[in-house]
């Protein structure tokens, strides 16, 4: 009788934590309480101490969440690691330098980096490995193609959004540019880039990669006056990283190639 009792009264309990856990958006407490009392009753852990580890399983776990959020909202095409970058390949890229941009701090002083060279030669790697790491750290990031840009902003202007649309980019972080150099911006797309770049001057970082240096923006910025702003205001507190002009993806495809053919 006494056993039925406790049990009715355990069970209520639990469903009272339950409840609380819900109304109070814990849902690790609710879904790992139990499991984390009978193991706290094992290792005869006081109940601070079984709070304590309750509550820490929750920050984790709601830290973990809101990582995964930010990389999803970031909107990368790839998710990259520094670590998978293979620094003896490209042998222009100063890894101590990149390991120093991991940290981010140069986000907190809104500084921009750039990362000029050929196609292939890792710019848009690097580019999201880091933009990962800002993300990691806590940092909202948006990472898009020029292109990609342009398009959004026409459409935007097309549906008298522009401000909006604009003001979200002047909010983030970090924008990520990737790509500048390999298309031509449709008429009228400049003007609404340089409207980007101008509000986040000094606001917010930037990362941009390209393949064309700064002399050639013009291929991108058809009036050479917009082209120099864009140019003025990008370099102005930046990174400016050369990774080189040898395609290490294009090398690594011949040594595979070259490998199956020897098999």
């Amino acid at each position: 009788m006494a056993a039925g009792t406790a049990n009715a009264k355990t069970a209520a309990l639990e469903a009272l934590v339950e409840a609380h856990a819900t109304e109070l958006k814990l849902p690790t407490v609710k879904a790992r309480f139990r499991a984390m009392a009978a193991e706290a009753t094992r290792d005869q852990q006081t109940p601070v101490a079984y709070l304590a580890v309750l509550l820490e399983a929750e920050q984790q776990e709601r830290s973990e969440r809101r990582e995964r959020r930010r990389l999803v909202e970031a909107r990368f095409p790839v998710m990259k690691r520094l670590e998978e970058f293979r620094f003896e390949d490209a042998p222009k890229v100063p890894q101590a330098t990149i390991a120093a941009l991991a940290e981010c701090s140069w986000i907190d002083d809104r500084e921009s980096v750039i990362f000029v060279g050929e196609s292939g030669t890792g710019k848009t790697m690097l580019a999201t490995a880091l933009a990962v790491c800002a993300c990691r750290q806590g940092r909202r990031v948006r990472f898009t193609t020029l292109a990609g840009l342009a398009n959004e902003l026409q459409e935007a202007e097309s549906r008298r959004e522009l401000g909006r649309v604009v003001g979200r980019y002047a909010r983030t972080e970090l924008v990520v540019l990737d790509e500048l150099g390999y298309l031509a911006l449709p008429e009228g797309a400049a003007e609404l880039i340089f409207q980007v770049i101008s509000e986040r001057n000094e606001r917010g970082s930037l990362m941009v990669t390209t393949n064309l240096p700064f002399g050639e923006w013009t291929k991108v910025f058809a009036d050479a006056r917009l082209a120099k702003a864009v140019v003025d205001r990008l370099t102005h507190k930046a990174h400016i990283i050369d990774t080189g002009t040898e395609s290490w993806r294009f090398r690594h495809g011949l040594e595979r190639r070259g490998a199956g053919k020897g098999g």
